[in-house]
């Protein structure tokens, strides 16, 4: 008798439960119909520009930027002046796995849901610290170690904690019929495309993002939740990452971050279910792993 009590208790806690969460995710698309978007690295660059984009371009939409030092962060800051009601900034830190914990517990408790997670955070060099390797000779462990910790692990952390949002979110509120993950990842991460060598840090972390992306959508396909995860390449973008490497880059190919990001979200909103685990160009275009 007592097994059957404490079973027909756990069926009605589990009856209640499932419907709590049928309510949650009903009343979060209801009361979030512009949709919940997340720009992971949102402090400067293409991250900034995404978050300013998905802003001005839908007028109900709801954006959390995160960065590891808002107070820092004065674009973010300037953007928050122009839509304080639809701009959230939180902090989050790559290298530390309860930052993206905290985010995710507060996006939960406030949104319910996300339709869009954008990984736009990447490192490829910093003064004294590291710099691309034109030759194996100038390899360094920490180098190597720092790349991919910024450029692999902390999107691959991101993603997982931000899961059970995106499972809830689908694309509701969207014109997008899944929940979307999509994360910058560069042409020399493909194995495929490397003809010139060379940026062994940079190139090898981005090729780890692929790999642990491609994973991931594959695991998602697996169990039928409606998120399409994309790579994309922003081409060569007039940022701080790229400032001291376009000397050599053709004028015609070096895009404004304006119009990088402008097609990055066409393709995001055109995605469909067939695109997860796919790693596409700045045109559209789909690049070799």
């Amino acid at each position: 008798m007592k097994l059957f009590h404490h079973l027909l208790h756990q069926q009605n806690f589990m009856a209640i439960t499932y419907v709590r969460r049928s309510m949650t995710r009903a009343f979060s698309s209801v009361r979030w119909e512009g949709g919940v978007s997340m720009v992971q690295g949102a402090s400067r660059g293409i991250g900034l520009e995404f978050a300013k984009q998905l802003l001005e371009k839908n007028e109900k939409g709801h954006v959390i930027a995160t960065c590891r030092d808002p107070s820092g962060a004065s674009g973010l800051i300037q953007l928050k002046e122009r839509f304080s009601e639809r701009l959230e900034i939180q902090r989050l830190d790559l290298t530390d796995e309860r930052t993206i914990e905290e985010s995710a517990m507060s996006i939960s408790e406030r949104y319910g849901v996300l339709n869009l997670l954008i990984n736009a955070s990447g490192v490829l060099s910093i003064p004294n610290v590291m710099q691309p390797e034109t030759t194996l000779s100038k390899v360094q462990r920490s180098s190597l170690m720092l790349a991919y910790e910024i450029n692999a692990v902390g999107p691959i952390l991101v993603i997982k904690h931000m899961w059970p949002l995106l499972k809830a979110g689908g694309g509701s509120g969207t014109e997008r019929d899944v929940a979307i993950v999509a994360s910058l990842s560069a042409r020399v991460g493909s194995i495929g495309d490397n003809r010139l060598g060379g940026w062994h840090s940079y190139r090898a972390s981005k090729t780890a993002l692929n790999q642990l992306t491609k994973s991931i959508s594959v695991e998602f396909a697996r169990k039928k939740d409606p998120i399409a995860c994309l790579l994309l390449h922003p081409g060569t973008v007039d940022t701080d990452l790229s400032k001291p490497f376009q000397k050599n880059v053709a004028r015609e190919k070096l895009f404004t971050k304006e119009f990088s990001v402008q097609k990055l979200l066409s393709i995001i909103n055109n995605a469909k279910i067939h695109d997860n685990g796919k790693f596409f160009a700045w045109d559209g275009q789909e690049i070799p792993w």
